[in-house]
């Protein structure tokens, strides 16, 4: 727990950060107890609980409080002393107890006692629950005491350390200034290595000056000259002497100075670190909930609880963790005769675990259920049109799990709490992405799921490929980067008048960073290229940059928020000499590429990037995030002269707006990260965009879309249900007229 200065809280704070910790420690205790119901350790932690919260609300004048934490503390005594044994339905009430006993704590008006008679009645009620169950069960003595043994065995409290509140921003605060202090740290290094060659320089001085001496006859020279040369060697001595004395302590000086900083960063990033266990006592309750919502049997077990995980990552995890799990429960996980039928336990066994391995934090989410069906997954993607029958009975179970991630995508037909709303995996992916993350899913051997998350272990610190690009430097996170390599440029082949090369049996097209960055002409001199390998294993590209600069772990220093989001850049860094380097942001410059490789734009690697034609083609932005939809229209107008180019969503399409100049966007409604109604209302409220022509698309056909997207400021509403290539040229034409050919 990190806190302010604890005499700064007030009686009723102090309760609220007692019972935080209390009731997860019931709520652990109880879900232990519905496995075990006679487990000594579970039932006495549990009483413990119940008794500290009692005396707690007690002495803070909290009544409901102790009026329903004092029938938990005489049920669990009762258990103890074998009078009653817990069942399904005591367990049940005592959850509802620690519901009710969270939500006292966490009110907002805890501290004004508004609804103290609410919560009286409502703990009136559940203490008399409490007591007729215990009474059915075997009668527990209302106010039993404690047994002789356990009072006499204790255990002594260990003892904790001080803790104190410190916001976000101090803490992100101290960890830049860490940062900065082991840039700064490594600034003695050049200057060290500039005196090593100050002293070779003196002893190549001093090795002249020999030189001289003995190349001089005696008999030339006079008493005066041999002193001055005598003289010159015996300075050069005590330079050298001086020089070498004054480098080694410098050398000491950097060496103690850049343990320091690291030592000072490395606590700095310990204080951000948190168990996995922290972000993640909700799950339990959450899983044995909704598994008996949902009329299956299903346990969460935990393993790695202690790893440690980056502060900002783990407040990060609990959605996408959040709904993983209830993704396994509802689409993974069979009902209890079915299991059985199927030779398994009625009981499923979802596990979730952490580790760190190689540099990054693992998670994985895997369950023992039914398993993942890719036939199943190529008659959704048939039956949601997207693909025909033919070209889905070609896809691999690989590919099929592709689909799984899709927007708006699920294997559900109808629409629950839980499941079939179209909000899928795809934000799963997309949450994960935003801390630099992968997702994979992979079906288990003999049934069941497992999704893999592999995500960097702090987002101060990032380990990237350092290029230059146009003279500047630029980094690649690695965990974005398939590989790099040196490629001969004998090897690079003309395929449909792209330039690609062959790795591994793969045709891998090449794209030059310059064009994509728009930063120069580039700079491929000598007989290979330097590449890197972005994308997917089954969509990779390949980007050719000036040359590999080598390896760095670089502190992320984030960019001002006044900047907006900058076009394939996602943050910046320092180098070891104060060289500030741009981060990249690589599913960006993904799309990026995707739009050039679209849009026909493609420079060759050994000509430049562009060319003005003698007469300007007017220019189209086509927006849709369906790769199907994009390539037919711009194939369509580029066919009747208009030059085209695409976006893969609105944010995308905003990106582009704000770099380039077209006469015509042409835009998807339905659309992730930001859709078409938005795009459409940026637009008409930029000064420079105001007036330019807007045709939306949609698969909606009602007559309110229409209106909204008109009153969005669309000039023109099309359906693509009833899309016909006439009627997207008719629209163009009377917008923006005639392509010029």
């Amino acid at each position: 727990m990190m806190g302010d200065d604890l005499s700064q809280l007030s009686m009723r704070d102090l309760f609220r950060i007692d019972a935080e910790s209390q009731t997860l420690a019931l709520n652990a205790g109880l879900l232990a107890l519905e496995q075990e119901p006679r487990r000594a350790n579970h039932l006495e932690a549990c009483m413990r609980a119940a008794h500290s919260l009692k005396g707690a609300a007690s002495i803070v004048a909290i009544h409901p409080g102790v009026t329903v934490a004092h029938a938990m503390e005489d049920l669990f005594v009762a258990a103890q002393t074998g009078d009653v044994v817990l069942g399904q339905s005591q367990i049940d009430l005592l959850l509802q107890g620690v519901d009710l006993l969270k939500a006292i704590a966490t009110s907002p008006d805890l501290e004004s006692g508004s609804q103290d008679a609410a919560w009286q009645a409502e703990a009136d009620r559940l203490a008399a629950a409490l007591g007729q169950s215990g009474a059915a069960a075997g009668g527990p003595q209302p106010s039993a005491p404690l047994p002789a043994a356990i009072e006499a065995h204790q255990p002594e409290p260990e003892p904790l350390n001080r803790a104190l509140r410190v916001s976000a921003d101090n803490l992100n605060r101290l960890l830049d200034l860490a940062g900065e202090s082991l840039v700064e740290s490594r600034r003695l290094r050049p200057f060290g290595q500039a005196l090593v060659r100050l002293k070779r320089l003196q002893r190549d001085t001093a090795a002249a000056i020999d030189a001289l001496h003995a190349a001089l006859p005696t008999e030339l020279l006079d008493e005066r000259a041999r002193l001055a040369l005598a003289a010159a060697q015996q300075h050069m001595l005590e330079c050298r002497k001086h020089l070498s004395e004054q480098l080694g302590e410098l050398e000491a000086s950097d060496h103690q100075a850049t343990t320091v900083a690291h030592r000072l960063y490395d606590q700095a990033l310990m204080v951000r670190m948190r168990p996995f266990a922290d972000g993640v006592t909700s799950f339990p309750r959450m899983v044995r909930d909704l598994a008996r919502s949902l009329g299956k049997q299903a346990r969460l077990e935990i393993v790695g609880d202690r790893t440690q995980v980056d502060r900002d990552i783990l407040e990060k995890l609990d959605a996408p963790l959040g709904h993983l799990l209830r993704n396994a429960l509802d689409h993974g996980v069979e009902m209890p005769d079915e299991r059985i039928a199927a030779g398994k336990p009625p009981e499923s066994t979802i596990r979730l675990e952490a580790f760190h391995s190689a540099g990054t934090l693992q998670i994985t989410v895997s369950d023992d259920g039914r398993g993942i069906d890719p036939e199943r997954i190529r008659q959704a993607v048939i039956g949601r049109g997207l693909a025909n029958s033919e070209v889905a009975a070609r896809l691999s179970d690989a590919e099929l799990l592709d689909f799984l991630f899709l927007p708006g995508f699920t294997m559900k037909e109808n629409v629950t709490e839980i499941s079939g709303r179209g909000v899928g995996l795809d934000v799963v992916q997309d949450m994960i992405r935003q801390v630099r993350g992968l997702v994979r899913v992979t079906p288990q051997p003999g049934g069941g799921t497992r999704f893999k998350l592999e995500l960097p272990l702090t987002l101060s610190v990032v380990r990237a490929l350092l290029v230059e690009i146009g003279g500047e430097p630029y980094a690649f996170p690695f965990a974005h980067i398939v590989r790099a390599t040196k490629l001969p440029k004998d090897q690079v082949q003309l395929l449909e008048g792209r330039q690609h090369f062959s790795l591994d049996g793969q045709q891998i097209g090449l794209v030059t960073a310059h064009q994509v960055l728009g930063c120069g002409e580039p700079d491929h001199g000598g007989e290979e290229l330097s590449v890197v390998l972005l994308g997917s294993p089954n969509n990779l590209y390949g980007l050719v940059v000036d040359r590999f600069l080598g390896a760095r772990e670089l502190v992320v220093q984030r960019l001002d928020p006044r900047l907006g989001k900058i076009k394939d850049i996602s943050a910046a860094a320092l180098m070891e000499d104060g060289t500030p380097l741009l981060i990249v942001d690589v599913e960006d410059m993904i799309r990026s590429m995707e739009k050039l490789t679209s849009a026909d734009r493609l420079a060759n690697i050994s000509h430049k990037a562009g060319g003005d034609g003698a007469v300007r083609r007017k220019r189209i932005l086509v927006v849709d995030d369906s790769f199907t939809v994009r390539e037919l229209q711009r194939k369509l107008l580029d066919h009747h002269g208009y030059e085209v180019d695409v976006a893969v969503d609105g944010m995308d399409g905003w990106n582009a707006l704000r770099s380039g100049t077209f006469d015509l966007v042409v835009s998807d409604i339905d659309m992730p990260r930001m859709d078409g109604i938005e795009l459409v209302t940026r637009i008409r409220q930029d000064a420079r965009l105001a007036s330019l022509p807007v045709m939306v698309l949609s698969y909606k056909d009602r007559e309110e879309d229409r209106r909204r997207g008109l009153e969005a400021g669309a000039d023109y509403y099309l359906t693509k249900g009833s899309f016909q290539s006439d009627a997207l040229l008719s629209g163009v034409v009377d917008l923006i007229g005639e392509a010029v050919t």
